[in-house]
């Protein structure tokens, strides 16, 4: 059984972890941070039994390939204990606020992949957890390693962004600051000096950073990226990159039966519906990954899970288990489209019961016809990383504002309409013209 980790006390921090239960409406929450997203099945079911056992039995996958626990009452010391004799807490104890580095859910398996980010991630967050240096990083400074997976997140915004590149043959890694591996990239490091560069920018950015700057772009108000560059440069052997541009991602392939890189392997993607799972749903996708995967599963930033390495002759029946479990394996059905925050049920904030309201949403006729829909109880929108095609804010229970994502604009996009129903926000997203970038 692990021990709990005694070195480095835990912080005051509003955001939970496995070893921080915080508080909301329904009770406590305990956010696990998975390695890369990736969990093995009987880790999977640990957090099933725990959430069973000490909790409601409500978990959520996050929009950071993460898994959490809602609902937990007066026995949060044996849910935390459980979940650490499963595997499933950080080295030391103020470690587990910064393992924060996003992978693909694809890593090591995509077809399109330049790169296997898996190593160097395994380097970067021991770093992150053992130097104790980095534990006065904001719990919320975030790191994203790109292979050049055709499945990637390639909008949610971290503070340092890592992406294989072919540089005349060579893969190198492109990276940049407070953005996305869309933007155009600071600079490149080779291979051999990725690690190093990571440790680099952390270390430049707490010496640059007074007390009230946590994230990279608060550094970036008052200096100017080349000023950082010229910095670096001291430090690590830096590589000019022109004309590149990461390759846009594939659509929805975190859905659906997809082929990986060896022969005859597909992974199968599958979605709890809003992101909602209950024990019966993770044990049973659990035990499908044991008996026609690698005993694995992996969360991904869409707030849904991939069994890998699954025999392509078994990813049929595979599919009719997970649904008969109650995931969505469609694509097109209008559910994968929404995504939705707690909402007034489990959170102090929410004006709305969003969770509800974007079931009723979905069902309503004609759908969303593929575009992103975001419904969030209060502005914080902390369902979604980054701002989606289009936003109901709640004003009131079962009324929101309506914004569509402009880059020309901060936030939410341009308002739309204010105070509407669901079924009148229904018509009006039923009215807009689509656009390619509203997937």
């Amino acid at each position: 059984m692990k021990s709990r980790p005694t070195s480095s006390p835990l912080r005051p921090s509003a955001c939970p972890g496995l070893l921080r239960v915080v508080q909301a409406l329904d009770g406590g929450i305990c956010r696990i941070k998975l390695d890369g997203g990736s969990i093995r099945s009987a880790q999977a079911k640990a957090v099933a039994q725990a959430a069973q056992r000490y909790a409601d039995g409500v978990m959520e996958a996050t929009n950071r390939a993460n898994l959490q626990i809602r609902g937990i009452g007066g026995q949060e010391t044996a849910l935390i204990d459980s979940l650490l004799a499963a595997g499933l807490g950080p080295a030391t104890a103020a470690g587990d606020d910064v393992r924060n580095v996003m992978l693909s859910p694809g890593a090591g398996i995509d077809r399109k992949m330049l790169l296997d980010t898996r190593p160097l991630a395994r380097q970067i967050l021991d770093s992150l957890q053992t130097h104790e240096r980095f534990h006065a990083l904001s719990a919320k400074f975030a790191l994203q390693l790109d292979g050049g997976e055709a499945l990637a997140m390639l909008e949610h915004p971290h503070d340092l962004w890592l992406s294989a590149a072919d540089r005349a043959g060579e893969v190198v890694l492109a990276f940049g600051f407070a953005g996305c591996p869309t933007d155009l990239p600071a600079a490149a490091v080779q291979l051999q000096n990725a690690h190093a560069l990571v440790i680099a920018v952390l270390d430049l950015f707490l010496e640059l950073a007074r007390p009230d700057q946590t994230r990279m772009r608060h550094v970036l108000a008052e200096r100017s990226p080349e000023l950082l560059l010229q910095m670096l440069a001291t430090r690590v052997p830096l590589l000019g990159v022109t004309e590149w541009q990461r390759p846009a991602a594939g659509a929805k392939l975190h859905l659906g039966t997809v082929a990986q890189r060896h022969e005859g392997l597909v992974y199968v993607g599958v979605a709890p519906p809003l992101g909602r799972l209950d024990p019966s749903m993770l044990k049973g996708a659990a035990d499908l990954a044991e008996q026609f995967g690698d005993a694995s599963l992996r969360l991904t930033p869409w707030q849904s899970l991939l069994l890998p390495n699954i025999r392509q002759e078994d990813a049929p029946w595979v599919t009719r288990q997970l649904q008969a479990l109650g995931f969505l394996v469609d694509a097109n059905e209008p559910l994968t489209d929404l995504v939705a925050c707690t909402g007034s049920c489990g959170c102090a904030k929410g004006l709305s019961d969003t969770k509800g309201d974007a079931r009723l949403l979905g069902a309503l006729q004609p759908g969303p016809r593929g575009q992103q829909v975001h419904l969030t109880g209060c502005p914080r929108s902390c369902a979604c990383a980054h701002p989606a095609p289009v936003t109901l804010l709640a004003t009131s229970a079962g009324h929101y504002d309506v914004y569509f994502r402009d880059a020309a604009l901060p936030g939410f996009g341009a308002l739309q309409a204010r105070n509407l129903t669901i079924e009148a926000a229904r018509a009006l997203l039923d009215a807009r013209p689509r656009s390619p970038l509203d997937a």
